[in-house]
């Protein structure tokens, strides 16, 4: 049996061996990998494990002989070939990316923002009477500094400095890679410590010990044969990496693509990030994706639904996937959703992506689509529908309301709107809901009510807008510090309906003031009016009368019992306007503060 027929073997090899197949070009890396994804701390422990030659786990290598099975690029932070050289590609790496590229570029010192040190202790080479007493006695240690450019240089400065670096018991990781380095490594030492013979030899010695465990550091691996089949092939790749959990299903994807469709996914992203950049304020893209492009194919946003995507099609379709995305971001600024910060549900966004490739076009129809879309979209942010089994019920509204769309199927029909089991929330709820701050999907569809109806803010009478959102802060409508005076509990302070989203200026030293007091300040200071004042606060659906206690001596207990029926009224007086928004929004009403205070009157 020839060795390229063999089934799947085990080898060793050392670090150096490594090196040389990618300095000649000989080793590819599958274009449907993922680019790097360790961080900085990740690349530190493997260079420590490797300066102490504990194992690292193997690679999965897949042998070329002729043409490569699967299109290929190189490794971050190698170069093609010179021109005119002629390489033969030798094997394919299908697992051990991450490590190698981690080995490559920190021993090469290329990371743009990151250099790589063994770190010494200086003292105990001060006294160590030999090398090997040093590593009996002392720990390795691998530690890394943040860089940066400025006007064409690196700083901070002293990484390029050797004396500078040995200061500070530092070597660059750089020195230890398995070339001969000898005379860039004796020059470094002479500037790192130019003032000590001995301790030069000592560190040169040090350095030649641990930079022969790098030249030699295994790192096995499983080579498959030539012969082997691409489904073959990839089904080990996705095998390996899905048992051990080293890919997320996107990753999985990304190779499944490559192989059915032979196009880049990544590309393709990266490409839809450039033409619609607005889509990636409110959610990770390629989660985005997959959940959309399920849904367009008629199969649940979820692992299952994934596994069945037509990926041939996906890659036909793309441009329908752009279309979608950006009426998808149309609809979220017409209802003042602006980032995934203070997004209720990201659950609803793929259902209304994948929703728009089927609105109509004549105007009527698609006006009747459109609000039937935004009634959806604030039924998702505000009721308990999708708290549990996401990827069900999202799939079970996105076929009924695409059905409802095409003239199938009717409203009734759609399981969102039924309100006997999604109701759209009370004030008693509405009253419960938690700080919009944390992800819970009622107190951050509270806030968006609010945002919708203007949100001017109080300092400046801002409208709350995508640009202006991101300057703003939580605010207590009641200070926290007086409602603990007033011994309300966390949870009770910590209410949407306490809050307000509001620029930092006038949520600085509130203290336990009375809750008008520091708001009426403000207006003064800006010479205006307390009627002004009201106005803007209407826009953020508060109660004004509600609002307006006063309290004399803060620590009696009349006043603490006084404090906690004020601060009760108001939550429930503002918990009724927000539910009237709510109903509002969730029967495709025009919502406007007006509107609200009128109705609440009514």
């Amino acid at each position: 049996m020839k060795a390229s027929d063999r089934p799947m073997q085990a080898y060793n090899r050392p670090l150096y061996e490594w090196f040389n197949l990618i300095d000649l070009g000989q080793l590819t890396l599958p274009r449907f990998q993922r680019d790097e994804a360790w961080t900085h701390s990740e690349v530190s422990n493997l260079l420590r494990s490797m300066l102490k030659g504990l194992p690292t786990g193997a690679a999965l290598i897949l042998k070329v002989d002729g043409e490569e099975q699967f299109p290929s690029r190189n490794l971050a932070g190698t170069q093609s070939p010179s021109q005119g050289r002629y390489v033969t590609v030798t094997e394919q790496l299908l697992d051990g990316q991450q490590r190698i590229t981690a080995m490559w570029k920190s021993l090469h010192d290329l990371y743009d923002k990151r250099t790589f040190f063994v770190s010494f202790v200086i003292e105990a080479i001060n006294t160590s009477a030999s090398v090997s007493q040093y590593l009996d006695n002392n720990e390795i240690e691998v530690v890394s500094q943040s860089t940066y450019e400025k006007n064409g240089n690196r700083y901070p400065i002293w990484i390029k400095e050797p004396r500078a670096c040995w200061d500070r018991g530092l070597v660059p990781v750089s020195l230890f890679r398995p070339y001969d380095i000898a005379r860039k490594k004796r020059d470094w030492l002479k500037k790192a410590v130019p003032e000590n013979e001995d301790i030069r030899e000592f560190l040169d010695d040090l350095i030649d010990k641990l930079r022969d465990r790098v030249r030699h550091f295994n790192l096995p691996y499983l080579l498959l044969p030539s012969t082997t089949k691409k489904d073959v092939a990839l089904d080990v790749f996705v095998k390996l990496n899905t048992s051990s959990v080293k890919l997320t299903a996107y990753d999985i994807v990304v190779a499944l693509v490559e192989d059915a469709s032979g196009e880049s996914l990544h590309e393709l992203v990266d490409s839809l990030s450039e033409k619609v950049p607005k889509v990636m304020d409110y959610a990770e893209l390629p989660e985005l994706v997959l959940d959309t492009v399920a849904l367009l194919q008629d199969l649940p946003p979820n692992k299952a639904g994934y596994t069945r995507i037509n990926y041939q099609n996906l890659v036909k379709d793309w441009a329908d996937l752009e279309s979608c995305f950006t009426k998808l971001v149309d609809l979220l600024e017409e209802e003042h959703i602006y980032d995934e910060k203070r997004l209720p549900s990201y659950t609803a966004l793929p259902v209304i992506a994948a929703l728009t490739k089927y609105l109509p076009e004549g105007a009527d129809e698609l006006g009747n689509a459109r609000l039937l879309i935004k009634k959806y979209m604030w039924k998702a942010f505000l009721t308990d529908r999708y708290e549990k089994t996401t990827a069900t019920n999202s799939y079970s509204d996105f076929r009924k309301i695409r059905d409802c769309i095409l003239g199938k199927a009717e409203h009734k029909d759609i399981p969102i709107f039924n309100e006997q089991d999604y109701p759209v929330p009370v004030k008693e709820i509405i009253a419960d809901a938690p700080w919009p701050k944390t992800r819970t999907i009622l107190g951050r569809g509270l806030l968006a009510l609010q945002i919708k109806c203007g949100a001017y803010d109080i300092a400046d009478s801002t409208p709350a807008t995508k640009q202006s959102i991101p300057k703003r802060e939580y605010h207590h409508l009641f200070p926290a510090a007086l409602l603990r005076k007033a011994d309300i509990t966390r949870n009770e302070r910590q209410s949407a309906v306490n809050c307000a989203l509001i620029s930092w200026e006038t949520n600085r030293t509130i203290s336990d003031k009375n809750p008008m007091q520091y708001l009426l300040e403000r207006a003064d200071n800006c010479d205006l009016g307390e009627a002004e004042i009201e106005r803007r606060l209407r826009t953020h659906l508060i109660p004004i009368q509600e609002l307006k206690v006063d309290y004399d001596d803060l620590d009696s207990p009349g006043t603490k019992k006084k404090i906690a029926q004020d601060y009760e009224r108001f939550i429930d007086a503002r918990a009724e306007l927000l539910e009237i928004a709510a109903k509002l929004a969730c029967d495709g009403e025009e919502l406007n503060p007006e509107n609200v205070f009128r109705l609440h009157k009514e």
